[in-house]
């Protein structure tokens, strides 16, 4: 197997029991992040010098499936809620393993996940949530704001979950 530009040394093995794949069944993430400053201002010109190239990694990435875009090639013209410095991030991925190994692993996506600090406000309330869906759905805007309140009036359930316990509630 040959390993692809940008990921670390990675499995395409399924794992049996709670991250492999469920037929007929994907996983849909949202997150969304408070900018600390407009996103054309100068203290966001490195994360914005990124975006191209995490995104590419993402729509090549092993169990990438979709993303939400806008007209370009990214998603920062669409807002989800009425904070123009909110930034949206949405994909739905074959399972919770390909995207933790995605998001924690893909090089160019783990180094700007370690600068977040220096773009993004520290959240005070749950900014990602993930939940089920069935194979070849995109999920809408609405769909995903009402799993992100879901998620934080109640927490994590079968129907709206964190990425940290995604492999709790993603199985048959």
């Amino acid at each position: 197997m040959s390993q692809q530009k940008g990921f670390k040394k990675h499995s395409n093995k399924r794992i049996q029991g709670r991250n492999r794949k469920i037929r007929g069944v994907n996983l849909a993430q949202l997150n969304v992040a408070k900018m600390i400053a407009p996103l054309e201002s100068p203290s966001m010109a490195d994360f914005v010098a990124r975006l191209e190239t995490v995104n590419a990694r993402a729509d090549s990435a092993p169990g990438f499936i979709w993303r939400l875009r806008d007209e370009g090639a990214g998603a920062t013209s669409i807002r989800i809620f009425a904070d123009d410095l909110l930034l949206v991030n949405m994909s739905v991925w074959e399972n919770p393993e390909v995207l933790n190994n995605f998001v924690y692993k893909q090089g160019d996506h783990s180094e700007a996940l370690r600068k977040r600090r220096e773009w993004f406000e520290s959240p005070t309330e749950a900014m990602v949530v993930c939940w089920m869906i069935d194979e070849g759905h995109h999920p809408s805007l609405e769909e995903a704001r009402n799993k992100l309140t879901l998620l934080r009036e109640i927490g994590s359930s079968k129907e709206a979950f964190s990425l940290k316990t995604a492999s709790e509630f993603f199985r048959e």
